[in-house]
């Protein structure tokens, strides 16, 4: 499990409750960061109470509207929406490939842009950013994806997401792609209510499921609290076996660590230990917990069994390659000179 915290520091409950809990990490939100300084020291504090200094410590920085750390103290970094529309249409057919023109502007410049997200995280002692979305934006789609998504096709989303995944971990920050197994189509927001899409099978795995077996290498994963009609019409893919094991395991491939997305989200239904057990008995590694209500976590905590065998492996695999990652030391002023240069490139037509 990964929990929230609700203020800038860890109360005296909360202290105790997360030392006799032992989560497997936390998550921060704009609540929880002030300052550099505030949130590097509430890092090490979540670190020494749970004793473990490689205790995983997530944050959403995806630029545009979903980025926790804000100006005056953070850069403010673009939506993916910009990086895709950079590509233009110049895209090689080959999604795993070179691309050409606008299209290796646009990777040069998504992953410098995820390298100065993960500079950002790292200096903070972050070592999760909950990015990049892969969902493939759709025209009906809910706007809770919009700008987030990096394009309408596959290819784009795909190329960018391997740049943008690789621009984390050169800083040694690891990236969850989201929202496995697609996000994109669905017209409700699952923060507020139970998205159904019906779409067939066939356009889902040819386009929605696409980029994410595109990047079925990577670390970790999350998933989308959506549920699809022509795979399991009874539950959202966090709770569906079916999906999990079918589409996310089988036909996607995927074999990194499997998160959910936030239990408090209005689109999973029943209480939070309902919604626990409902989920990791999915198929999900890690259950995560975000809003920082104490008593819910507590409720959590008790149904909530240690990490798996399997879900350490993966674990240990995401931690591994994190650490073999890291690059040289970025020059930050280089390389925002040289992204604000690339963003100003015109799209090819």
């Amino acid at each position: 499990m990964i929990f929230g915290l609700a203020g800038l520091h860890p109360s005296d409950e909360e202290s105790r409750f997360f030392e006799e809990a032992d989560p497997l990490g936390f998550i921060l939100f704009a609540r929880n960061c002030h300052q550099p300084e505030q949130v590097r020291e509430l890092v090490k504090t979540l670190r020494a109470i749970v004793g473990r200094d490689n205790a995983p410590v997530l944050i959403d920085q995806e630029g545009g509207r979903v980025q926790r750390l804000r100006p005056p103290h953070w850069r403010s970094a673009p939506a993916s929406a910009v990086f895709g529309a950079l590509c233009g249409d110049d895209l090689d057919q080959d999604i795993d490939h070179q691309t050409g023109g606008a299209g290796r502007t646009a990777v040069e410049a998504c992953h410098l842009n995820a390298r100065l997200l993960g500079a950002d995280l790292a200096a903070l002692g972050i070592t999760v950013d909950c990015a990049p979305v892969l969902d493939v934006r759709q025209p009906f789609g809910h706007d809770i994806i919009g700008d987030r998504a990096f394009a309408d096709d596959v290819q784009t989303v795909a190329l960018l997401g391997r740049a943008a995944c690789a621009g984390l971990l050169a800083e040694g920050v690891l990236p969850v792609i989201k929202h496995i197994p697609g996000h994109g189509r669905a017209t409700l927001d699952s923060h507020e209510a139970l998205p159904v899409v019906d779409a067939p099978l066939e356009m889902l795995e040819r386009v929605d499921f696409a980029p994410f077996a595109a990047l079925a290498d990577s670390p970790l994963a999350m998933t989308a609290h959506v549920v699809y009609a022509a795979i399991d019409p009874h539950a959202p893919a966090t709770t569906s076996k079916t999906v999990i094991e079918r589409v996310i395991r089988g036909a996607i491939g995927f074999d990194g660590l499997l998160i959910s997305d936030d239990l408090c989200m209005r689109a999973l239904a029943g209480t939070p230990p309902a919604r626990t057990t409902a989920a990791l008995d999915a198929g999900c590694d890690v259950v995560l917990h975000c809003s920082g209500d104490l008593d819910e976590m507590q409720a959590v905590a008790t149904v909530c069994p240690p990490l798996s065998l399997e879900a350490q492996r993966r674990l240990a695999r995401a931690e591994a390659l994190r650490r073999s990652s890291r690059r040289v030391t970025l020059d930050r002023a280089a390389a925002e000179t040289r992204l604000s240069a690339l963003l100003t490139v015109p799209a090819v037509a």
